[in-house]
């Protein structure tokens, strides 16, 4: 049970009403009670409310539920009598200044009643019931290596501590541990999610000190995170989900003791720059000094500037400021300056600037996270001009010129005798134009023409508007872009504020009810100081003397809020990295005060008494993310439902700008029953393109990348409607986190360490006359796969975005060995694939395209397939198959008589299968026993062998047989001497 979450506020040191949440610390006494006595006092708390004899556990909780809202008044000044508050609210003391004030749920009418000649304006509080009575607690340190931890804890704004409330505790309170033990023992669990990429990250096991810790990464594109959790109630209450940004800070620039101060001339209103995508970054110009907050001014340092490089008089004629990641940049006198951590350097031609006549510098006012750069290049993060140049920056910095008024002449044929200088340049909507305000005049003595230019960064494109206006000489109109698809914006000068929406087709003068949208006549002759506008449409018109104005985008008239701050303090309007709108207060002492201001409560307040009504009652969609990106053969279909009065004709309109590259299909469901009407709006955005076989592949994807924005508005609104329009991105193109690998392939399962090896040149596709000595890089080619030659191989290609797997590629695609080598094959031939045509083959696309380097020469860009007797030409089918995919069976096979490491690299062949040129590494080492070789070299061995044998045998015969023979020939075979004794 809780009063709306967005009371809280401050109704200003005139004589006023003070009202917001009550959300003081009600139990500092009890700082050394254990968890248990805290619960029991929490819980005692929330019965105050409720009959000691309301019975059972459930008639306690509807009671909980309907019980009385609870707020805090307070009245600054000193003719305070009484508090008039309504019948169905009692107030704890009437005559304080200062008490507490319940009401049940409805419209509340609460009024001060003072003496003296002024009378206070009375306030319409809407007091709600919800089943959300806690909060989030969230608190990041920035650690190394890009994370960031986020502590977190659940708090209870009624017994909360101070330091919770002003959002600067480090740990939780007491009272915040207490019920956080409890709820985690009951089931709850936060759970940190990202609304872009769609991470999910989850608190670290073991709590500490009553809160949980989470480890999360923070990156560039995916800063909007919410932490969610379990749907656990204790006594009928809820934990609420939180919105917050995750950013890399803008660190602070330390204070340099000897520094003077830098400011804007004396009497100035005050100035800054917000950080765009980090608006809790804000450099506050006054007319005293220079302050730098990354936290919204909870704290803040002063940027002061050496001294001897400014004099007094540079020092104190500041005219713009800007915020960037380089530094504060200042604008002095036409010279521009920056200021960073490490120096304050005057800049001019040593970066592409001129060394004086700037007469602005301006920043992105809306955070594009997620953006598509058909040239791969880098966008701008500020504009410099002079009266007739402009200038684009980027980091580090740098400058380029990207248009002077000569051009921007001839880009119409302007007459050459007309004088023509810029009025003033802003960045808009989109996320890569920029817009100009040029002045055109003839004579320009009496009045002059305000034209609109619109610079494309990616297209490089300049495009005239449909706008003209026709003003004093003497006129500055300020200009700000909203938050829209179509080219939307205001102008204003000192007293009047001009709109021109829906593609600056409803324009006119913002009205009010009287003096026809003269601010200055409604506001004691002040001039219109700053204008603030948020994502959800709301206008907030401030003047010098801080009257303040409401509008919406869109709305034609304006009401005037509630007086909220003296007249005597400068101030400005800004918001903080949780969306809640906040006021700055710089005192004349060189002192920051930062005040809550509560926007939609005030808003409602002053809007109440003209019974102004939304047209519709709901509003709901499934466009959960501002970019959405698509590859080829890719749709995006949403669906966007209203519910309104019945017989009003309210309908859904959904608008985009940018390239045709899609095309668009809408379906309208519609009921009605019981005086409600409902539509349901379905939208589907396609592509229709065959990127096969067609004369120039890449000039047809040219054509057809691009980004588009998207808005999804009503028909009819009123100021009082939460939202205007919903807007997103849809770009088409190739998405730098997509990639591709080999199902398999990692680097984890080896020993990690880079060798040599050597690739015989007979085995290279050019056939060198030296062998190949090849070094394996291990950090790129990460572990081979080891493999049997006898084995075929397939390789299995998976799809990935962002290290998420998203598919198994099925298309086609093609492998070649980095290195050069050729000593492989394919199981499958042309024939078996079904092949009518001899069928594309890494020999005859290098014969073909011999200019280009093998691993151009064949891609999507130039396939084409074999399975039509109208494409390619006849020829061997027998032929091996070279084309793979997820179906046809085709493998690598592998050489059976030597073993050796092969390194590829595949690449999607498909040419509507994706805008980004795919392709991924692996390795493959065969081995195994080489077969015996081939039989007539066995053949010839063996008859060498034998013939040496049966020589060596002849040998050994010949000369066994000859000594034997030798020795008979010595002797005689028959003895003289003895046959003639015998005789």
């Amino acid at each position: 049970m809780r009063a709306h979450p967005r009371l809280a506020g401050r109704c200003g040191p005139r004589p006023a009403v003070r009202a917001r949440e009550h959300l003081q610390a009600t139990a500092s006494a009890g700082a050394r009670e254990d968890r248990r006595a805290r619960l029991d006092r929490w819980a005692a708390r929330k019965r105050r409310h409720v009959s000691p004899r309301s019975g059972s556990a459930a008639v306690l909780a509807e009671l909980l539920r309907l019980g009385p809202l609870e707020i805090q008044l307070e009245y600054e000044g000193t003719s305070f009598s009484e508090w008039s508050v309504p019948g169905t609210c009692s107030v704890k003391n009437k005559r304080s200044p200062k008490t507490e004030l319940r009401c049940s749920a409805g419209i509340q009418v609460i009024k001060p009643i003072v003496t003296g000649p002024d009378l206070e304006e009375e306030r319409y509080f809407p007091m709600e019931n919800s089943y959300f009575c806690f909060l989030w607690y969230h608190k990041a340190i920035n650690l190394p290596d890009n994370l960031t931890q986020v502590i977190v804890w659940v708090y209870d704004p009624e017994s909360a501590d101070p330091s919770e409330l002003l959002w600067t505790a480090d740990e939780p309170s007491l009272d915040s541990e207490a019920l956080s033990k409890h709820l985690a023992a009951m089931g709850q669990k936060p759970t940190i999610h990202t609304t872009q990429r769609r991470k999910l990250y989850f608190p670290h096991e073991q709590m500490k000190n009553g809160a949980w810790h989470f480890s999360v990464p923070v990156a560039e594109d995916d800063v909007v995170t919410e932490i969610k959790g379990n749907e656990v109630a204790f006594f009928d209450c809820f934990v609420a989900d939180t919105l917050f940004l995750l950013t890399f800070p803008f660190l602070a620039i330390p204070e340099t003791p000897g520094f003077l101060p830098i400011s804007s001339p004396r009497g100035s209103q005050l100035m800054a720059s917000r950080a765009n995508c980090v608006p809790s970054s804000v450099v506050v110009v006054a007319d005293m000094e220079t302050f730098q907050t990354n936290d919204s001014f909870r704290t803040w340092v002063k940027i002061r500037v050496p001294p001897n490089i400014l004099t007094d008089d540079e020092r104190h004629s500041v005219s713009d400021v800007n915020l960037t990641k380089d530094g504060i940049f200042l604008l002095i006198n036409g010279i521009l300056y920056i200021k960073n951590f490490t120096a304050f350097t005057r800049l001019g031609s040593n970066v592409n600037l001129p060394d004086s006549g700037i007469i602005g510098i301006t920043s992105r006012k809306w955070c594009w996270l997620n953006y598509l750069l058909k040239d791969e290049g880098i966008r701008s993060s500020m504009a410099i001009w002079t009266e007739n140049e402009v200038y684009l920056g980027y980091t580090f910095p740098k400058f380029v010129k990207i248009g002077t008024t000569e051009m921007l002449k001839k880009l119409v044929n302007m007459s050459s005798a007309a004088t023509l200088t810029i009025h003033n340049v802003e960045y808009t909507g989109h996320p890569l134009e920029l817009g100009l305000l040029l002045s055109y005049c003839i004579t320009c003595e009496v009045t002059k023409t305000i034209y609109l230019v619109i610079y494309n960064e990616d297209t490089k494109q300049w495009v005239y508007q449909d706008f003209a206006l026709d003003v004093t000489i003497d006129t500055f109109l300020h200009l700000y872009f909203t938050h829209s698809a179509l080219p939307e914006f205001i102008l204003w000068d000192k007293q009047r504020i001009y709109y021109y929406y829906h593609n600056l087709k409803d324009k006119g003068v913002l009205q009010t009810s009287t003096e026809s949208g003269n601010l200055s006549r409604l506001s004691q002759d002040s001039n219109i100081h700053d204008v603030f506008i948020d994502y959800f449409g709301n206008i907030v018109i401030k003047m010098e003397n801080n009257v303040m104005f409401y509008s919406k985008v869109s709305a034609e008239d304006a009401v005037k809020l509630h007086l909220w701050t003296s007249n005597r303090i400068k101030s400005l309007i800004s918001l903080d990295s949780s969306g809640q709108v906040y006021l700055i207060y710089v005192f004349e002492n060189g002192e920051i005060q930062r005040q809550e201001y509560p926007l939609i409560l005030e808003a409602h307040s002053a809007i109440f008494k003209t019974e102004e009504k939304c047209p519709y009652w709901e509003f709901h969609n499934n466009i959960f993310v501002a970019f959405y990106l698509l590859d080829k053969g890719q749709n995006l279909s949403f669906w966007a439902l209203i519910v309104y009065p019945e017989n009003t004709g309210l309908y859904i309109i959904v608008e985009s700008y940018g390239p045709k590259i899609l095309d668009k299909k809408q379906q309208v469901h519609y009921e009605t029953a019981l005086g409600y009407s409902i539509k349901n709006m379905t939208v589907t955005f396609s592509q229709n393109i065959n990127y096969e076989a067609v004369d120039d592949y890449f000039t047809l994807q040219h054509q057809n990348t691009g980004l588009l924005l998207v808005q999804v508005r009503f028909s009819e609104f009123a100021k009082i409607c939460p939202i205007t329009q919903k807007v997103f991105q849809i770009a088409v193109g190739c998405d730098a986190k997509k990639f591709i690998a080999v199902k398999g392939f990692h680097k984890k399962e080896c020993r990690h360490h880079d060798f040599y090896y050597r690739i015989e040149k007979t085995y290279l596709r050019d056939r060198p006359s030296k062998h190949l000595r090849v070094k394996y890089d291990w950090e790129k080619y990460g572990c081979p796969l080891r493999l049997n030659f006898k084995e075929k191989f397939r390789p299995l290609l998976q799809l990935y975005n962002d290290e998420n797997y998203v598919e198994d590629v099925e298309v086609n695609f093609i492998v070649w060995e980095i290195h050069g080598r050729d000593d492989y094959s394919f199981n499958n031939t042309m024939k078996k694939s079904g092949c009518l045509k001899e069928a594309q083959t890494w020999k005859s696309m290098t014969q073909l395209n011999k200019h280009l380097p093998l691993e151009e020469a064949w891609g999507p860009e130039n396939y084409k397939h074999c399975f039509s007797y109208a494409i390619g030409k006849p020829g061997d089918l027998n032929q091996p198959y070279e084309i793979i995919n997820k179906s046809n069976n085709n493998h690598l096979v592998w050489p059976v008589d030597h073993y050796g490491m092969y390194v590829f690299r595949v690449k999607i062949l498909d040419p509507n299968y994706s805008f980004c040129n795919l392709t991924a590494i692996f390795a493959i080492e065969t081995f195994g026993v080489i077969p015996s070789p081939r039989t007539y070299l066995v053949a010839a061995i063996l008859f060498l062998l034998m013939l040496l044998f049966l020589s060596l045998l002849a040998l050994s015969y010949l000369y066994y047989y000859l000594r034997i023979y030798s020795a008979f020939i010595d002797v005689p075979l028959h003895n003289p001497e003895t046959k003639q004794k015998n005789d």
